[in-house]
């Protein structure tokens, strides 16, 4: 059985579920480093400035008094938040700036490692069942008020659904209880092991009884909630109050909701906004002297799914054919201009200890192979079906384009259907109502929280996929105490989801962030976050 020792709040905790291995990028190489920042025009492979440590440890991310205090900075981000209340949330869209405005017990650092935020402190039970976290001290919510054992006890129980009967989160429907064992001390204790759970105590912790978090969002993280105006803006600023002397070093920061690329490229220019995450690799090289971009790696899975219950996808042997008739190397060639790395399933590279190689050449191109299996299933002259993708996400409607010519080669003639993202949240994520659809699936820090989407139970298991072999596997792994059995477990997983053509695993594209050459501080994390709190102006 597992026993751990106190661990004191200087003490970085790494996640034991997960080791973040990050490649450094190579000149024309897919995969790339993390955290790298590098000047406009630089080739992939030149070295550059690391930034600081991680805020979440305690230290300051200020890099030998080169920092400026204050400023304003403007990100372009392409879509709104689909909910203020972090509980609510399911669109990575919104964690990627709320991150900012909320704490957990832990909190992740840019090496998907989990350490103290909340709490300072953790023991786990002999028999793994009971966590025991003690809280630090002098940490306040936005509204003043001191973060209590009592806030700790009423978010985790919001989040298991004690008084709706219904958890707002999987991850806390294996909790039996939480208790409050003094002012300073939380013991959670679960109904069966559950080796990912660390990594799902960096839910937020809100003030109890507030009721007013999907409008005036109040948390304990580093910059505070001001504004929020539909497809326009949310604003942030300055938590003065914040646990981390000397965090955050900007004033403000303002999300500005710019769905349309090319505007954002444009107001980058023009001096507009100050960051564009995800800017197309190409077009970052347009840039001039006064920028430079991080380049990596950024542990997401793009895919095309097909709606399992829908025919003809049901037929595991449409779905190979599919994968057969798609070319993942030029669509990586064409859309993302080389800048990503070609997958097999649903686990990127990223993620090294738990992902399995070779998969990703399981379908190389064969149109016969292709056809000689659609003809199997009954489809010899092929069928016509639809792909929907997030207008707002330029990268996905671009690959949607370049699969449809090649599916027309088996006679799969495939027309695109470009929705809004409300519409793409509600009508396909929740509602289940598509033929095919391109997506992002964002990294988590732990294998089980990528892969438990699959699971038949799952209630974001919105492409339909059954199957008990797979749902055996990763119940046996989520309470598995031996790591080695544990990380076999998750590749074999992924070995099923290959052979059962689930969906077409595309790639990891990288992650290109363009900035205002004297902004500095930007830390590249293995999930979908902007975090705001160590960056600032270069003196």
């Amino acid at each position: 059985m597992i026993s751990r020792k106190w661990k004191t709040m200087s003490v970085i905790i790494a996640c034991a579920l997960l080791t973040m291995i990050l490649a450094a990028c190579g000149s024309g190489g897919a995969a790339g480093g993390r955290g790298a920042e590098q000047n406009s025009g630089q080739s992939a492979g030149s070295n550059a400035d690391q930034g600081g440590t991680s805020s979440g440890s305690g230290d300051s991310a200020k890099t030998e008094n080169s920092a400026k205090e204050g400023g304003t900075v403007v990100v372009a981000v392409p879509q709104d938040p689909d909910f203020l209340d972090p509980h609510l949330a399911v669109a990575s869209g919104t964690q990627e700036m709320m991150f900012n405005v909320f704490e957990g017990l832990l909190k992740p650092n840019e090496r998907g490692e989990v350490q103290p935020a909340i709490a300072q402190s953790y023991e786990i039970s002999d028999d793994g069942l009971t966590y025991t976290f003690k809280l630090r001290e002098g940490v306040k919510f936005h509204n003043g008020n001191p973060v209590t054992a009592e806030d700790v006890q009423y978010s985790y129980e919001r989040l298991m659904g004690k008084d709706s009967g219904k958890p707002l989160s999987t991850a806390f429907g294996n909790v039996e209880s939480v208790e409050i064992v003094d002012s300073q001390t939380i013991a959670v204790k679960l109904k069966a092991n559950d080796v990912s759970f660390l990594s799902y105590l960096t839910a937020a912790i809100l003030p109890e009884g507030y009721e007013d978090q999907n409008t005036a969002p109040i948390g304990a993280g580093p910059f505070k909630f001001v504004e929020y105006a539909p497809n326009q803006r949310l604003v942030l600023e300055k938590n003065k109050d914040y646990y981390i002397p000397g965090v955050p070093y900007l004033d403000r920061v303002e999300f500005r909701i710019m769905p349309d690329s090319e505007a954002s490229l444009l107001a980058l220019k023009a001096g507009e906004i100050d960051m564009y995450p995800r800017i197309d690799s190409e077009r970052a090289e347009e840039l001039g002297d006064g920028f430079h971009f991080v380049d990596g790696m950024q542990n997401m899975v793009q895919l095309m799914t097909m709606n399992h219950s829908r025919k003809p996808f049901d037929n595991v042997l449409v779905r190979q054919a599919i994968n057969y008739a798609i070319d993942v190397d030029e669509i990586i060639q064409v859309v993302a201009a080389g800048k990503g790395t070609k997958l097999g399933s649903n686990m990127s590279p990223a993620m090294q200890k738990y992902y399995q190689e070779g998969l990703e050449n399981t379908y190389d191109v064969n149109l016969e192979k292709a056809k000689s299996l659609l003809a199997e299933a009954g489809y010899e002259n092929g069928f016509s079906t639809t792909i929907s993708v997030p207008s707002n996400y330029k990268f996905h409607v671009d690959t949607a384009q370049v699969i449809a010519q090649q599916l027309q080669k088996v006679g799969i003639q495939a027309e695109i259907e470009q929705v809004e993202w409300a519409v793409w949240l509600d009508r396909i994520y929740k509602g289940r109502d598509y033929d095919m659809t391109i997506i992002g699936l964002t990294g988590k820090l732990d294998p089980h929280e990528v892969l438990v989407r699959y699971a038949s139970d799952y209630k974001a298991n919105f492409y339909n996929y059954v199957n008990p072999e797979y749902d055996k596997l990763i119940k046996q792994a989520q309470i598995e105490l031996d790591d080695a059995k544990r990380v076999g477990l998750y590749k074999e997983a992924q070995k099923i989801l290959t052979d059962d053509a689930v969906a077409v695993y595309i790639m990891d594209p990288n992650f290109v962030v363009a900035m205002k050459k004297e902004l500095k501080g930007y830390k590249l994390y293995p999930i979908y976050v902007q975090d705001m709190s160590t960056m600032y102006y270069e003196k």
